[in-house]
């Protein structure tokens, strides 16, 4: 009998985004009142849009975060649920509110506002050893929003990596600047999926090509999400790359955890690295039709027709 209740463990961020369509560059203040085309409140964090995405896909997914005792923290877990993902392991805190996001969206580019709440209160000791012991995968993210997460997280991959999964983790933008704290981790890491900005920072290359090289002498799998330009792997000291098809973008926000779930679903049912990378790719691409991170993403019929 398989050891595995999950295919996949999502430990990270959860948070209700507020995503403002068609938002001006530069919003007035002063009092002064703007109409925009559109707004919505929807399910928002790295790890929550991939642990829905995942689920979507077919992946039997837990997910693992803090929320607050809130109605921000209850939309979030009944949306996680709905979803058919797991979140009976989540924390619920008392003491600090929910993180929220404001998504300013601008064509595919956007502007994010997050009051991290209660993110950083999110710690390894928070995942339960059962749970980690239950999962083929586990993936964390939003690495530089939970410092309590990133201080522990060597030692949560090696346990978790000791229990025969394997790991993979999206850092997600770092507010302060300074990229630093993952020469323990990277080694324990099997795939690294940061976006091109991402990856140039941790690697501190001034070229894409230069940072994956970096990147992989460190001990991981880098694969580099490039927007509409596909995406970008270096395997056994080759460079691997996936297009992306033309689309009309909607909105973007998500569409890197979108790429992150498709990549997992299609690496746990044993896509080759390549094939893998394209699958991503559609799901990144086929999650900008509508707006949100969860709106649009696709099955894994659709992401692999």
């Amino acid at each position: 009998m398989s050891r595995t209740t999950f295919d996949l463990l999502v430990v990270g961020d959860a948070n209700p985004d507020v995503i403002v369509s068609g938002s001006p560059r530069h919003p007035e203040f002063g009092q002064r009142e703007q109409l925009v085309p559109a707004a919505g409140l929807v399910l928002g964090g790295s790890g929550a849009i991939t642990a829905y995405g995942a689920a979507r896909l077919g992946l039997r997914t837990a997910f693992v975060g803090r929320v607050g005792d809130d109605s921000a923290g209850a939309f979030v877990l009944d949306a996680l649920r709905a979803g058919g993902v797991d979140v009976s392991a989540c924390v619920v805190d008392p003491a600090v509110p929910t993180a929220m996001t404001v998504a300013l969206v601008d064509g595919d580019d956007r502007a994010i506002l997050t009051a991290p709440g209660c993110l950083d209160r999110l710690g390894a000791a928070d995942v339960p050893p059962g749970l980690l012991e239950r999962a083929a995968h586990v993936h964390v993210s939003s690495y530089f929003l939970q410092p309590l997460l990133a201080a522990g997280l060597g030692g949560l991959f090696g346990l978790a990596r000791a229990a025969g999964a394997s790991t993979s983790l999206d850092t997600n933008d770092d507010p302060a600047g300074r990229w630093a704290g993952l020469e323990d981790v990277l080694p324990v890491t099997d795939v690294l999926l940061p976006n091109e900005a991402e990856a140039l920072s941790i690697a501190g290359a001034t070229t894409l090509e230069q940072a994956v090289k970096e990147l992989a002498a460190r001990g991981t799998l880098p694969v580099v999400k490039r927007g509409g330009r596909g995406a970008l792997a270096l395997a056994d000291g080759e460079l691997v790359e996936a297009p992306a098809p033309p689309v009309t973008v909607v909105d973007a926000v998500g569409a890197g955890d979108s790429f992150n779930a498709g990549l997992l679903a299609a690496l746990l049912r044993g896509r080759p690295l390549r094939q893998a990378m394209t699958v991503a790719v559609a799901c990144g691409t086929l999650s900008t039709r509508a707006a949100g991170g969860t709106a649009a993403q696709p099955t894994w019929e659709e992401a692999t027709s």
